[in-house]
């Protein structure tokens, strides 16, 4: 049974996902036409397979931040894949070779994501919610991994509030699930509120 709460924050997201891509236009066309001129030869979005609610897959959209041939130089390198694997599946990004020169400053200002207003339009995702998962960290959750995958993933989420880059497994799956048991429109105002602050606090320091 879908529940008002559910009902209200669709409605909602389809409403700011379809207002912040008309508002944000001009801005997105400009990022469009600096991240090709970064590499003409590649293309400007970049999308990954994701797991979405109930399990359903669905290709998250980005600006391309890395190099086309990001993942055999991840997949190449035995010891960059350890760390990778080890801080949670992520590189830090002033470290990270597979991210382009662009691609640094799109992803310290979180500008990247942007396009995923696209994959809220569309309902593969909400504003708030969990972050989507591609298969290979599904297993991370573990007997929860069914109530992870029972709601919509989102762009922002407690997890991201909470720190983010500095919070791995197996601690970032208990933000998440913390996240579905609380959630409430109460609960996504209150974060949306911090992530805007997050975002223009990195913006302020860069």
């Amino acid at each position: 049974m879908v529940s008002f709460y559910t009902v209200v924050k669709r409605c909602l997201d389809f409403l700011f996902s379809f207002l912040g891509l008309v508002l944000l236009s001009p801005f997105l066309l400009i990022l469009y036409i600096f991240v090709k001129c970064s590499d003409v030869h590649s293309p400007v979005f970049f999308s990954h397979v994701r797991n979405g609610e109930n399990g359903k897959k669905f290709k998250m959209f980005k600006f391309r931040t890395m190099r086309t041939d990001a993942e055999a130089v991840l997949m190449n390198d035995l010891a960059l894949y350890e760390e990778f694997v080890a801080n949670g599946y992520k590189l830090e990004t002033d470290k990270d070779p597979r991210i382009t020169p662009i691609g640094r400053i799109l992803r310290k200002t979180s500008i990247d994501e942007l396009p995923q207003l696209i994959n809220v339009l569309l309902g593969h995702m909400s504003l708030v919610g969990p972050r989507p998962l591609p298969d290979r960290e599904i297993h991370e959750y573990g007997e929860d991994k069914d109530l992870f995958l029972s709601v919509r993933p989102g762009i922002t989420g407690w997890w991201q509030v909470s720190g983010r880059s500095n919070v791995g497994y197996p601690e970032r799956c208990e933000l998440e699930l913390y996240y579905i048991e609380k959630a409430s429109i109460s609960f996504d105002i209150y974060i949306l509120f911090k992530t805007a602050l997050a975002v223009f606090n990195r913006v302020g320091a860069h």
